[in-house]
């Protein structure tokens, strides 16, 4: 009897670890949550392969073509067709920013989750595949331009902001779509429209999605000991034509407009999982990640949502949309604290701070944040050349000495509210001079 018992019982295991290393076995595991994520497009591509996927996925379509979420879970055959998706490739997909088929891969996204989610809800959850680097390498680089680790004296004394700008000159891409995007934000397009604000954007799109970390981080994120370096920082995205406009919205009407757009939409949606205040780590930001933080604030840049410094104070860092919370009515409370994520937010101030000085998580003791106090605002102020020191006053006096647009070969703009304009950095660094720093020569 024991030994038909230890028969039967081996007989169950050998046929079980049979039916696990069968390829039908292997699908159904991929279909439970045990498969690599890939990103939408490809888990499109996987779901059409598989007829009941496809046929489920059809219908969800149609779902939720011009129906709200609850009339289409009303419906049977909806319901049906979700909880098939559920356990499909398509639920886990993610994307990657600036992947060749972003907005493609988006769309799919949220044609799956937009019938996952209650389509209001005030955090949504993020589409990017998640942020796994630091920001140490680029503070190690940014060392070489700014004067961390060099004399505290003359680290104090100078501009990082325009040294910023002239490490972007001396990197082709940086320069040439810098260049473009200064051309096209600072264009005027009649005497009532003072520029063509959809193609601003896109170029700064290209720009902050193009150009790589060490130099866009550096002109957005500097550190300013004064208020005209700090201007010189306000202005890096040309705010008279990408972000201030004539009136200001209500805030939670930009974020409906946002969320009519896949792409803002989901960059929106990714501010909000890496940059939502956590008051369980030790820098306030999700897992003490400033990378993910910093990037999905530079993500939004170029939309409706385009975020910039509310002035020009060179220590009370205060960021926000261009919005305000008036005619609110009893949505006040919700669109208070939309804009406070911005305003108000001690993981995305900790993470510039941490930039603009240099730092990486845990190299220092967290202190206590800056006080988020508001100086006067500059209006209208022309933008610096990349040649003088900020230190000097803000007055027209120092655009005459800049080298003009016309000398680039871009096209000549005549608005009187901005002026932008580049230095052709010809001076050559030997290899054995003093002045160059080696990334090997210490630590940042």
């Amino acid at each position: 009897m024991i030994l038909a018992n230890a028969f039967c019982l081996f007989f169950f295991l050998d046929e079980t670890l049979r039916s696990l290393a069968s390829p039908s076995s292997l699908q159904g595991s991929e279909l439970h949550g045990w498969r690599p994520q890939v990103d939408c497009v490809r888990a499109n591509e996987l779901c059409a392969a598989e007829s009941n996927c496809s046929s489920r996925y059809r219908t969800l379509r149609q779902c939720l073509a011009g129906r709200d979420r609850n009339t289409m879970l009303a419906n049977k055959e909806c319901q049906a067709a979700l909880e098939v998706l559920q356990e499909s490739p398509l639920y886990d997909c993610r994307c990657k920013r600036g992947m060749k088929k972003e907005l493609q891969c988006l769309q799919i996204y949220w044609s799956i989750h937009l019938g996952l989610t209650e389509g209001e809800e005030f955090y949504e959850a993020s589409p990017y595949e998640p942020v796994t680097s630091r920001l140490s390498d680029i503070f190690r680089l940014a060392s070489i331009f700014s004067g961390t680790g060099t004399d505290p004296a003359v680290s104090t004394k100078s501009n990082h902001c325009l040294d910023a700008a002239k490490a972007c000159n001396l990197n082709d891409n940086c320069k040439k779509l810098r260049s473009s995007y200064i051309s096209i934000c600072n264009r005027e397009i009649s005497p009532t429209e003072r520029c063509n604000r959809r193609k601003c954007h896109k170029a700064l799109r290209q720009f902050f999605d193009r150009v790589p970390s060490e130099y866009t981080y550096r002109m957005l994120f500097c550190s300013c000991q004064d208020q005209a370096c700090a201007e010189r920082r306000r202005q890096t995205i040309l705010p008279s034509c990408s972000y201030e406009d004539k009136e200001k919205p209500n805030c939670l009407d930009l974020r409906s407009l946002c969320r009519t757009d896949h792409l803002c939409r989901s960059r929106l949606a990714d501010f909000h999982a890496n940059c939502r205040a956590s008051y369980r780590t030790i820098t306030s930001c999700p897992a003490d990640n400033y990378q993910a933080c910093l990037g999905s604030y530079a993500g939004m840049i170029g939309f409706d949502m385009t975020p910039n410094y509310v002035d020009s104070n060179p220590t009370g860092i205060v960021v926000s949309p261009w919005c305000n919370c008036r005619g609110s009515g009893n949505m006040e409370e919700e669109c208070e604290k939309f804009l406070r994520d911005f305003t108000e937010n001690p993981c995305l101030r900790n993470a510039i701070q941490a930039f603009g000085n240099g730092t990486d998580v845990n190299m220092s003791p967290k202190g206590p944040s800056l006080p988020a106090t508001q100086a006067p605002r500059v209006e209208k102020t022309p933008s610096l050349p990349d040649d003088l020191s900020d230190s000097t006053s803000l007055g027209t006096s120092v655009i005459t000495t800049c080298t003009s647009i016309q000398e680039q070969g871009l096209k000549a703009n005549n608005s009187k509210e901005l002026s932008m304009c580049f230095t052709e950095l010809t001076t050559n660094i030997s290899p054995g001079s003093k002045k160059v720093i080696k990334l090997n020569s210490g630590s940042s």
